[in-house]
Order: C-alpha cells, then sequence, then structure tokens
C-alpha cells in the first residue's frame, strides 16, 4: 500500500507529513499510517515513542493550517463559496455554537472521534477560539488517538497484513453505505439550500 511504501521508505519524515495532511481535512487514514509506524516500531525500524511524538506533533501543525484557515476566512468565506459544496448558513450556525457551547472539550472529544476529528479545527477557527487552548486540547486529543493506534499496531505487528486485508473487505460494504449516505445528504442539503434561498428572497421583497 502507498501509505506503507511511504513510512518504509522515509520513515518519520513521511509519518510527520500524514499526519499534518489528514489534520488539514484531507481524509488520509490516519488508522494505517500511525499502525503501521507501530508495526515498525515492533520490527524495530522505528521507535514507538518516536512515533507517537511525531505523529502527535505532526496532527498539531496541521490543524493548526485548518484552524488558521477558519479564522482567517470566517463566515464570510463560507457565505461566498459555501453554497458550492452544499454547506449551508445554518451548518455554520450549529459548528459555531458547538464550540462556543463546548469550547476546548468539543475540540478534545472532537479529536478522538474518526471523520469528525479531521474536520473539527476548521470550526473551532471560524468560531475564533484562542490558539493556546485550541493547542492544548488538540495535542491531547491527539495524543490520546496517536498512541492507541500505534500501541495497536506494535501490538498487531505479527498478523497486521491481515487485519489490514480485513478492513479492505469491510470497506466494500461500508462504501455501499457511504455512497447510500451521500445521496441523502445532497439530496437534503440541495432543498435546505433551496428553501434558505426563498426566505432570503421573501424577507427582501
Amino acid at each position: 500500500m502507498a501509505v506503507e511504501h511511504l513510512l518504509s521508505s522515509w520513515g518519520y519524515a513521511a509519518l510527520f507529513l500524514l499526519t499534518a495532511i489528514e489534520s488539514c481535512c484531507v481524509p488520509l487514514p490516519s488508522e494505517l499510517t500511525v499502525g503501521y509506524g507501530g508495526v515498525l516500531s515492533a520490527e524495530h525500524h522505528m521507535n514507538i515513542v518516536a512515533v507517537i511524538l511525531i505523529a502527535t506533533i505532526g496532527e498539531l501543525v496541521g490543524s493548526f493550517v485548518a484552524w488558521g484557515i477558519g479564522r482567517s476566512g470566517g463566515r464570510a468565506l463560507v457565505e461566498r463559496f459555501g453554497r458550492y459544496v452544499l454547506l449551508t448558513q445554518a451548518d455554520l450556525d450549529r459548528a459555531e455554537q458547538w464550540v462556543n457551547k463546548r469550547g476546548e472539550w468539543g475540540i478534545l472529544i472532537g479529536r478522538v472521534v474518526p471523520l469528525v476529528r479531521i474536520f473539527i479545527s476548521l470550526p473551532a477557527g471560524i468560531a475564533e477560539m484562542r490558539p493556546l487552548k485550541f493547542g492544548i486540547f488538540t495535542a491531547l486529543g491527539s495524543l490520546v488517538w496517536i498512541t492507541t493506534l500505534a500501541v495497536i499496531g506494535y501490538s498487531l505487528a505479527g498478523s497486521w497484513q491481515s487485519v489490514v486485508h480485513g478492513f479492505e473487505s469491510a470497506g466494500y460494504v461500508l462504501g455501499a453505505l457511504v455512497i447510500l449516505g451521500i445521496a441523502f445528504v445532497v439530496w437534503h442539503r440541495l432543498r435546505t439550500l433551496k428553501a434558505e434561498k426563498a426566505a432570503a428572497g421573501s424577507e427582501t421583497t
């Protein structure tokens, strides 16, 4: 696999780069990236402590990039371009309310929830969460997630390929469900955008 090849060839540099990219809202599989780092540690090609620290730092750097995009672009960016990705004003309101209500704890929890963890930094930036708090709770959440994955990879080193193959097989079923889910979300988003546009038009008349 490409992730495994990059880690085997470039080691810690690839680990840092891949985890940073994922935290910039790019859906790379951290389960495979960090898990395989644990495997390489068990095989004495990497050090488990270094894997955990470098991957955590990579996620922190990538998260700050996404946070910066959200903070600098803010609501104006979503208002201008959000409709092209079916992002509504209600979405932005909910994201800001989530962060404003739960604050740093929402970030901490979000960093250990699959899929959510990839995108949690954007609403934190939009809500203008203070960088120190954002960094602390992002680092803590990432450390928990990264440590768990690395230890699992370390303990499963001998059977890693069979485990990954099992994930790939299950992925076909999951993929079909995801496609159906996406179709429903797009349909619902289009209806919501149409309703918002109609409401805005009625307010101007």
